[in-house]
């Protein structure tokens, strides 16, 4: 399939190479304006879809929002009608715990002190439907809807829940208001009207009964209830078992062809469950859908507000039209006009044409006549930016190859100057040799090795034993400075002698042991080798002064710190960390060359105590030079 593919976009592009240029101009004028008009016409139409929606959401978000002011309050209103136990729950708590029949006067005195007052308190809340406390107590005395017993309540399948939320407020919905009168079995005790109910266990201290108090849901939610709405969308209750509560007078609906069960299908495919508020947008039946919702914490209850998008939509989709159609017409006249200019763009084209023959012929000393903006003016100018730049680069060539040539004169003059003092030094020492004195003469054999190794440098690397050489011509001249208080020691078998080293990373270090360790007497530089692995490890040893803790912490942390920010760090003007005067390397010159040639695993490491030793590891790949890596 991707194979026909290809082919076929050969094809198109191999047709679209044969037209003429200017049909070629034409056909990209018209797409380079047909796209962006398109894309500008499905943004406008996204915006102004997307800002319309939104509307809608703080319409409906503002609708939820006023609805939880009242939920809110009748939630306030059930609990302080609940709230009874002060002053006339007490009473009541204290009955409904009685151990023993009550006479006629206590019962007098509970009817006029607590009953009453109870019925006032619900006659004085109209929203309140029912006030009811029933006892578990079989000693109490029923007072018909005010005071019943447990036993009619125990079959409720909110009763459990009740008696496990030990003593909190547990809210329960009911499509049916039931009766206390008759029994709750007949069909004409039941009024076919949804409530909800706030139930909590009475304890004094221990269990005593339950008390309920309920409130129609069109009171409770006045809004979601009220027969005041609009066709176009409609307010749902969602309790916590996913039961919906609606206002049955509202024909949105089955209008709209959505039932209870594709609301709640909705709300699970969407993931709304455990989110306090929000929206969502679905589609049934063609028809696009907003679902507005807010959860109620109290009543663990979700608001939905769910509205039609089908006139939004039509209203959008007509918009979108008028304005295809507006850039169709636009891209019909360009079109036509773009064909009349692409014949005079042409002719500066072939100006260019012939410019290009010249300079594939050789000229370069010529000037484009075109002038101007555009894009054939702007060809021209680069063009003639071309030229100069060509014309400047075969300047510079003609001048580096001077500079080379110089350049080896130089080297050669250098080389001859080398010479002379190699040579010169072979005369001195010969001199020496003459007149026996053997120490000049070593001196200045040591001396002639050193420069030879500094001034030799065909390659970065070279043997370990080339470099264990020149430590120990450097010995050699630093114990004409110091009396002979310099003793070196090299303990590495002959098969590690060949390992591949950087050029001048051991001097640095054995450098600063003389430097910063040699003291009143005498000392001891011990190089050892050893390997670890894939790895060589080099020890350099000293018995100097050696250094602090703190020191040592600091050019470790120095050593390992990356080159940008040794840089950031400020430098410091120990030899250990920024160089030395000898061999202008310093220990982190000598770090960031290992790591720059063998990777950031290997580098250098500083041990020491102070009063007695240095000790400094370098860790390299093993890599034998003639033999490969062993």
């Amino acid at each position: 399939m991707f194979g026909k593919l290809k082919a076929s976009a050969r094809q198109r592009l191999f047709w679209v190479e044969q037209l003429t240029l200017q049909k070629r101009l034409v056909i990209t004028y018209i797409l380079i304006i047909l796209l962006p008009s398109i894309m500008i016409s499905l943004y406008i139409f996204n915006e102004f879809y997307g800002n319309y929606i939104k509307d809608i959401e703080k319409k409906n978000e503002n609708a939820l929002e006023i609805e939880q002011v009242h939920i809110k309050n009748n939630i306030e209103t059930m609990k302080r009608t609940d709230q009874f136990t002060a002053p006339m729950g007490r009473e009541v708590l204290d009955y409904l715990s009685r151990t023993s029949e009550p006479n006629a006067e206590e019962l007098i005195d509970l009817n006029d002190n607590t009953i009453k007052p109870l019925l006032r308190l619900q006659y004085n809340n109209p929203s309140i439907e029912h006030i009811r406390v029933y006892a578990s107590n079989p000693l109490v005395y029923e007072y018909w809807e005010v005071i019943l017993s447990e036993k009619r309540i125990v079959n409720e399948p909110w009763y459990g829940p009740v008696m496990a939320a030990g003593g909190t407020d547990y809210w329960e919905y009911s499509r049916f208001d039931k009766g206390t009168i008759r029994d709750w079995s007949k069909d004409e005790a039941v009024t076919i009207k949804p409530k909800i109910s706030l139930l909590r266990e009475l304890n004094n201290p221990n269990h005593v009964g339950i008390i309920q108090v309920d409130m129609m849901l069109d009171n409770f939610f006045p809004n979601t209830f009220s027969p005041l709405q609009d066709g176009q969308s409609q307010m749902l209750i969602m309790d916590r078992n996913k039961e919906i509560y609606r206002y049955p007078g509202n024909p949105f609906l089955a209008n709209s062809g959505l039932t209870e069960t594709i609301v709640r299908e909705q709300f699970d495919l969407n993931g709304v469950d455990g989110a306090d508020a929000g929206s969502f947008r679905f589609s049934f039946g063609g028809i696009p859908f907003l679902c507005t919702y807010s959860h109620i914490k109290q009543v663990d209850t979700y608001m939905l507000n769910i509205v039609s998008l089908e006139n939004v939509y039509r209203e959008i989709n007509k918009t979108r039209n008028q304005i295809i159609i507006a850039n169709i017409i636009l891209i019909a006249i360009l079109s036509a006009a773009t064909y009349k200019l692409n014949s005079i763009i042409l002719k500066k084209l072939h100006v260019l044409t012939d410019s290009m023959k010249k300079v594939r012929q050789g000229d370069f000393h010529f000037d484009i006549s075109i002038r101007g903006g555009g894009e054939v003016g702007e060809l021209a100018h680069h063009f003639r930016k071309m030229l100069k730049k060509i014309n400047e680069l075969i300047a510079d060539a003609v001048h580096k190859q001077a500079a080379n040539k110089e350049a080896e004169l130089t080297t050669l003059r250098n080389q001859i100057d080398s010479h002379f003092l190699y040579n010169t030094l072979e005369n001195i020492k010969m001199m020496a040799e003459i007149n026996h004195q053997p120490d000049i003469s070593d001196a200045l054999t040591s001396l002639g090795g050193m420069l030879r190794y500094n001034t030799k440098w065909t390659s970065e690397f070279v043997r370990l034993k080339d470099e264990l050489t020149h430590i120990s011509n450097y010995i050699a001249i630093m114990n004409v400075r110091f009396d002979d208080k310099i003793h070196l020691t090299i303990d590495i078998p002959n098969h590690y002698l060949g390992q591949e080293i950087l050029k001048m990373s051991l001097q640095p270090v054995v450098e600063n042991a003389i430097k910063y360790g040699l003291k009143d007497k005498p000392m001891t530089i011990t190089i050892r080798a050893r390997v670890l692995g894939e790895t060589m490890a080099i020890e350099i040893t000293d018995d100097g002064s050696g250094l602090s803790e703190e020191r040592t912490v600091e050019i470790n942390r120095r050593i390992a710190m990356e080159d940008s920010r040794i840089a950031d760090d400020g430098g410091s003007g120990n030899a250990w960390e920024t160089g030395t005067q000898g061999s202008g390397i310093g220990l982190i010159n000598v770090q960031r060359r290992i790591r720059m040639n063998y990777g950031r695993e290997y580098g250098l490491h500083l041990e020491s105590d102070e009063g007695r030793y240095t000790r400094v590891w370098i860790h390299i790949p093993y890599l034998i030079l003639n033999g490969g890596i062993s």
